[in-house]
């Protein structure tokens, strides 16, 4: 929400179209050992995004802000989440690509940090990397 908070505000400064992206993968079920055999998690994990994806273009409207949205489901390596990201924002001819950071820690924020480091590394935009507060506060 951070950064869909700097999104908006970029994009009414500049009168930008905003492409909101959610990124369905499988990469929390292999650190949620409890939910690994629940069949229809993928299921779930959709209707989430589309939740996610549902509050951001009401944020966008609110505000004035042209906006299109899409979800993409990927395997959830990721160097996989990555390209997905990089082949969205390319083919929408993206100006710049704004992430959020999650404050995870472990085995988790070292998946996170590699997508954000693999989408920064391998495309030709700007990337822009929203981060938490201290404390995991997402204000």
């Amino acid at each position: 929400m951070k950064a869909l908070e700097h999104v908006v505000s970029m994009a009414r400064a500049t009168h930008a179209e905003v492409c909101a992206m959610f990124i369905v993968d499988d990469s929390d079920l292999l650190f949620e050992v409890s939910m690994a055999d629940r069949p229809w998690q993928l299921a779930d994990m959709i209707a989430y995004g589309k939740q996610v994806l549902a509050h951001a273009g009401g944020r966008l409207s609110a505000a004035g802000v042209r906006w299109s949205s899409r979800l993409v489901e990927t395997a959830g390596s990721p160097a996989k989440i990555s390209e997905a990201i990089i082949a969205e924002a390319d083919h929408w001819s993206a100006d710049l690509i704004v992430m959020g950071a999650h404050g995870r820690r472990g085995v988790q924020r070292m998946v996170l940090v590699s997508v954000s480091e693999h989408v920064a590394s391998k495309t030709v935009r700007p990337v822009l990397l929203v981060r938490r507060r201290e404390g995991g506060d997402p204000r």
